[in-house]
């Protein structure tokens, strides 16, 4: 969500924080003229065409839109500027989740997306000025390290007590009006409002069985459209200054888009239980019940964002801490990622070709992972990595060459080139 943006567009942003920051009662009263503005959409342009994805409805490629984007522009601006611009139905697939189960995923049109994001680069520093610090999923300057560091902390101050909360199809199931309420309290402007409303009930339209469907959008903010995961936030910001603004609940929630956790005081868990599923249900969301624990995370450990956390005794000092490492699930899905690259139907690739794509995987990986008490998860990852590319290499050549004395480690990592995950955890106490 870090857009780089230019310098007259940085400032518009600079000021529109700094009214809202200012005053809480602010409201945006002009914004229409400043969508329409040719450096906000070409900024828009860049940045959706840099996040690439799907093609929607319409089959238009963000390549397709990068070979002629002064006329998908002109376009863009002059249909805005009329006031007759439409979003086009919401394309929606459905991705295979962890649990065997799928989720849906709606995709805007690379036009609708451009224009989102427009959208976006104007209300998201109105919002931020109102937005809780604890909340960090889709946030400029916020990541989840810093969300898992406030865990550990709140942790070490003795909440030991833990909701580990889940919502039944956040994205799909918050209501339109409350939703456009909150965004009139800060935006007066009724044309920008009118076309957030229009993204919102854009029709959705389905493959089944080779036929299509088009059914209406009366919930939910499509999840893969540009604006949802702010709009997303927004809806669930009262929840966060709702409990972490509260002294005398003893409790801190943190929120990373409709991932989050409550930890509170032994014993205030099934109090606070209770009153979070009443809010929810008042908001229009439902807690998934069947998957919300309420744990003492001294006896029983627990999953946030692909990292397990658990209570441990160090084997060194004897002391107790707040362990973080890699989750089982997350370790399991790079395993799957690398072998799908490394099999024997891809030995006819190319040792640097196969050696770039995993590096790529690992990399990403590495580099999320690598936070808190990595170390040994990291060591055996790397063991297994070299091994399987070992073997890879092995059937590539025929069998020919040496298991363990030709395929060494020092040869896959200096001659092959493959990446060297870190030996060391920051910020590990």
């Amino acid at each position: 969500m870090e857009i780089a943006t230019p310098t007259k567009v940085q400032q518009l942003q600079r000021t529109l924080y700094r009214q809202a920051k200012e005053n809480g009662r602010w409201r945006a009263w002009s914004l229409y003229g400043d969508l329409c503005r040719r450096d906000v959409l070409e900024t828009a342009l860049v940045a959706v065409v840099r996040n690439a994805g799907a093609a929607g409805v319409d089959g238009v490629t963000t390549e397709q839109v990068k070979t002629a984007p002064s006329a998908i522009l002109d376009e863009l601006q002059m249909q805005l500027r009329a006031r007759g611009y439409r979003p086009s139905p919401v394309l929606r697939v459905w991705i295979p989740k962890a649990d065997g189960k799928q989720r849906p995923l709606g995709i805007p049109t690379v036009k609708d997306r451009i224009v989102q994001m427009a959208l976006l680069l104007l209300l998201q520093p109105i919002f931020e000025a109102d937005f809780h610090e604890d909340s960090y999923g889709y946030r400029p300057g916020k990541s989840a390290h810093q969300a898992l560091e406030v865990i550990r902390t709140a942790i070490w101050k003795g909440k030991h007590e833990v909701i580990d909360a889940d919502l039944s199809g956040y994205f799909d199931t918050i209501p339109h009006a409350g939703l456009l309420r909150l965004v009139a309290r800060r935006v007066s402007d009724g044309s920008i409002l009118a076309l957030v409303k229009a993204f919102l009930k854009a029709p959705i339209v389905e493959e089944k069985r080779g036929r299509q469907t088009i059914q209406p959008n009366e919930r939910g903010t499509p999840q893969g459209g540009v604006i949802s995961p702010l709009l997303s936030n927004l809806y669930l910001n009262s929840l966060d200054h709702g409990v972490n603004e509260q002294p005398e609940l003893e409790a801190k929630l943190v929120r990373y888009a409709d991932d989050f956790v409550l930890l509170c005081r032994p014993g205030d868990g099934a109090a606070l239980y209770q009153r979070l599923k009443g809010y929810l249900q008042r908001k229009g969301l439902t807690l998934n019940e069947a998957k919300t624990r309420v744990l003492d995370v001294r006896q029983e450990s627990f999953r946030f964002l692909g990292f397990d956390v658990s209570w441990r005794q160090s084997r060194t000092t004897g002391k107790s801490y707040p362990h973080v490492e890699p989750g089982k699930r997350a370790q399991q899905k790079l395993r799957d990622a690398v072998r799908g690259e490394l099999n024997h139907w891809t030995t006819g690739r190319s040792c640097m070709e196969a050696v770039r794509t995993v590096n790529r995987v690992v990399r990403g990986w590495s580099h999320y992972f690598h936070y808190g008490h990595c170390t040994r998860t990291f060591v055996r990852m790397q063991d297994w990595l070299r091994q399987r590319y070992r073997k890879w290499l092995w059937k590539k050549y025929g069998r020919t060459l040496g298991y363990h004395t030709f395929f060494t480690n020092d040869r896959l990592q200096g001659q092959y080139q493959l990446f060297t995950l870190p030996s060391y955890a920051p910020r590990c106490r």
